[in-house]
């Protein structure tokens, strides 16, 4: 039997051996022993598992490589009615493991760990009572942001909705004037009016921090619409979640976007909940990557707990935009630990749900464990980047604390802006 070695990372990405044994079982009604599928990590996994490890793999979003397909089958074999950009789609190279330096390794931790320490100086300022108002969290989706700016560049468009803090960071906006704004001060990237949800950067090209659900989906593409018809070579990257994916206005957009081929890349941060509702009770189809097949955009669903994987397929996302062939969807497989928003004490899904996602699927953790393996860093080092970023947040915080509030001549400011360049 024809077996390949080169390939035991499969596995790590499937959950481990108990997990995939579990799932394979389950998958193809086999009773598969865990110990079997330790074994292929060092014989090789055996050509007869693999159709079945590719659809896993596909449900779970993460990257096949293409040696990894059977003879004679490709990604075609494991799809169901797909348009005619999907099929071209799936023509285009993969991007692999090789695209990722171990700079980009490092990046990569230490710009989620500084999101997640962020956010969670944010949660015990609102604790605190100096920052009021709606408040939500990005602690656990940080793959999503960190690997998708990491695919962009700084001329191209980033708009989504009111869980804007780390997608701000990413783009390279202060963190000092974000604590600001939280805190409703004059120094703030809004100067304080707009709060957590209704934060705005021109100068680093995001536009919002949108409070109403899928509001940015269309306005993001007008933006796109501007950059084509400037013909411009910059896309426009649309955040929003699985609970706005259903929205008409979406789906307006989507027709849109494919109907003048606008240089859009849909990214749906999908975290299993819309607000309190599992996405499996609110959507019929909860394979949100294919909602643009109708409409001639294609889509894939990527591990949005893995930052390599957001990474890769980011990269292919930009190619397939860059090259004028229109809009694309990527769904983000990602997860939220904390509730929708501050005030939401997320009885809706069981503690034991919570911690598997930490202890099992966590960014940060991934990452540091092959940051590890590899010796690049070793647990010193890990340490002291932590205490760093917590040093220097403490320190942001602090300043911003003691800043002075929002002057009340502010109130009618920016409110009508008649000559942009001003």
């Amino acid at each position: 039997m024809k077996q390949d070695f080169d390939f035991s990372s499969i596995i790590d990405d499937l959950g481990g051996g108990r997990l995939l044994a579990k799932n394979l079982s389950q998958f193809t009604n086999t009773v598969l022993n865990e110990k079997t599928v330790y074994s292929w990590k060092q014989q090789g996994i055996p050509d007869k598992w693999k159709p079945s490890i590719i659809k896993l793999l596909i449900k779970v979003g993460a990257n096949i490589p293409n040696n990894f397909m059977p003879p004679g089958m490709n990604i075609n074999n494991f799809q169901d009615n797909f348009s005619k950009n999907t099929e071209l789609l799936n023509k285009y190279d993969n991007f692999d493991d090789s695209d990722v330096s171990k700079k980009q390794l490092q990046l990569f931790y230490e710009k989620m760990l500084y999101l997640r320490r962020f956010e969670e100086r944010v949660g015990q300022l609102y604790g605190l009572g100096l920052i009021g108002g709606f408040c939500h969290l990005y602690i656990g989706q940080e793959a999503v942001s960190v690997g998708m700016e990491a695919a962009i560049n700084k001329d191209d468009s980033v708009i989504t909705g009111y869980r804007c803090h780390a997608h701000l960071i990413s783009r390279g906006a202060s963190p000092y004037k974000l604590l600001c704004e939280l805190m409703g001060k004059g120094d703030g990237i809004s100067k304080g009016k707009g709060g957590s949800m209704h934060m705005f950067d021109p100068k680093n090209n995001f536009w919002g921090g949108h409070g109403i659900v899928g509001a940015q989906v269309p306005i993001g593409t007008g933006i796109a619409f501007a950059s084509k018809y400037l013909d411009k070579s910059s896309l426009s990257l649309i955040y929003f979640g699985d609970g706005a994916a259903n929205q008409g206005q979406v789906y307006e957009s989507y027709n849109m976007a494919s109907l003048w081929r606008l240089p859009i890349i849909f990214c749906i941060e999908n975290n299993q909940y819309g607000m309190g509702t599992s996405i499996k009770r609110a959507s019929a189809g909860t394979d949100l990557s294919k909602h643009g097949e109708s409409f001639g955009i294609p889509g894939y669903a990527v591990n949005g707990m893995n930052p390599i994987s957001v990474y890769l397929a980011a990269l292919k996302a930009v190619k397939w935009v860059r090259d004028g062939n229109g809009p694309i969807i990527l769904e983000m497989k990602t997860y939220r630990y904390r509730g929708h928003s501050m005030s939401d004490p997320a009885k809706y899904r069981t503690r034991e749900e919570v911690q598997k996602m930490r202890e099992e699927q966590d960014p940060i953790e991934f990452i540091k464990k092959k940051l590890i393996d590899l010796e690049i860093y070793n647990e010193d080092k890990l340490k002291s980047i932590d205490d760093k970023i917590r040093s220097e947040i403490s320190g942001l915080a602090e300043k911003a604390t003691n800043s002075i509030s929002t002057s009340e001549k502010y109130l009618y400011t920016d409110v009508l802006s008649e000559n942009y360049d001003e």
